[in-house]
């Protein structure tokens, strides 16, 4: 690289935080660390700071950056922040080159429109972001002349196999489909039954990935290609027809672009976030990740099937949220949120997470999003909608503090 970038990445703590300061590290000469951000992970975040020295620590919890602040030795040049507020400032502030979209859920959106909105390249690992507010979020990135570079492994995949031109879309320069690779997750052989009796630890045991827990059971019940489905149709520009799902078991083929003449192409590597995250930092370049090589002779066989939406109808439900387009994808992703939450608590079973899901959206109003603050009152009605059924299925009250 001719310059060196300044880098704020939000979400420092989680698992595409601690992957893309690793990349960072072992390009010293090429990034610096302007700020970090998390929620509550304090310790880590210590250990972050001390190795990183970013001009700014974020909490979202106002007693974690007390803790942190005193935790930090006294000659630290870190200044401690906290809250949304200053989660927007070091997404958008002038110093900041690149910003890593890594938070977890809706909390990741108004930080994500900040650093759009600031014309920043944005490496957008929060897929949420886009399923709330995609069209505030595209619009912002028009508007602003900013770069979005997806991470998610599977549209990181498809932006490789487009086209040079980045304003290639299907219809046109030969592109006529994208094929979004799955899993399939921990439960792709279980039957309804065995689902039934999943626990929250099953559901996490993903096969090929290193992931948190809430994303760990979106794999699990394919609502995380859900929202993928619907970030696609978003960043590339696609009509849900023009977006397939393929389960594809052993996660080497990360997703793939179908031309008009019958070609395909395909992104292959080892199931490993520092690619695509590499590849978002260092774009147009390539860097180093820490990556091993793909060994095709020792991968042996790649196998391919259709999604079972019978039995993982959470797909389907995504799928015909961006159908009805409005609020509609953000009530799904709020609903979800709660339903994995109650999940993971042990307040509901895994197949309750789909039924939950359906019935916040058979019940909440779809509105146009034209602002942040609708898509985000769509979201807290979504969300106090879920919460009443749960009170419902479980016949008593029941809390819905996201961490």
């Amino acid at each position: 690289m001719t310059t060196r970038r300044v880098v704020s990445v939000l979400g420092s703590t989680g698992s595409i935080g601690v992957s893309t300061l690793d990349v960072i590290a072992r390009h010293p000469a090429d990034f610096s660390v302007y700020a970090l951000a998390a929620n509550r992970s304090v310790e880590l975040m210590l250990a972050q700071c001390l190795q990183f020295q970013p001009q700014y620590a974020v909490m979202m919890d106002e007693s974690s950056a007390s803790k942190l602040q005193e935790k930090l030795p006294a000659e630290s040049a870190v200044q401690v922040l906290h809250g949304e507020e200053a989660l927007a400032r070091v997404a958008s502030d002038d110093e900041v080159d690149c910003v890593m979209a890594a938070i977890v859920g809706a909390a990741g959106l108004p930080s994500t429109l900040a650093a759009a909105h600031a014309g920043k390249t944005l490496l957008l690992a929060n897929k949420e972001s886009l399923v709330m507010g995609g069209h505030l979020l595209m619009q912002a990135v028009r508007d602003s002349g900013a770069r979005l570079l997806p991470i998610d492994s599977e549209h990181n995949a498809i932006f490789q196999c487009l086209p040079v031109d980045p304003q290639a879309r299907p219809g046109r320069d030969g592109v006529s489909k994208v094929l979004l690779t799955a899993s399939g997750g921990p439960f792709r052989t279980w039957t309804r039954e065995q689902m039934h009796k999943a626990t929250p630890d099953q559901a996490c045991a993903h096969p090929n990935w290193s992931m948190g827990r809430k994303i760990s059971v979106d794999s699990a019940s394919l609502m995380n290609k859900g929202l993928e489905f619907i970030e696609a149709c978003w960043i590339f520009d696609l009509s849900p027809e023009q977006v397939e799902v393929v389960v594809h078991p052993q996660s080497i083929i990360h997703s793939m672009v179908q031309y008009l003449d019958g070609s395909v192409l395909a992104q292959l590597g080892n199931p490993d976030m520092r690619t695509p995250i590499a590849y978002g930092l260092g774009w147009p370049q390539r860097l180093a990740s820490g990556v091993a090589p793909l060994d095709l002779v020792a991968t042996a066989r790649l196998d391919f099937a259709a999604p079972d939406e019978s039995l993982f109808p959470c797909l389907r439900l995504a799928r015909e949220a961006v159908a009805t387009g409005g609020t509609a994808m953000a009530i799904c992703n709020a609903a979800n949120e709660i339903a994995v939450e109650a999940f993971l608590a042990g307040r509901v079973r895994f197949t309750d997470i789909p039924v939950l899901i359906e019935r916040v959206l058979e019940t909440t109003p779809v509105v146009e999003p034209t602002s942040l603050a609708v898509v985000e009152s769509a979201d807290e009605e979504a969300r106090a909608q879920a919460v009443a059924l749960l009170t419902d299925m479980n016949g008593k009250p029941e809390e819905a503090s996201l961490a």
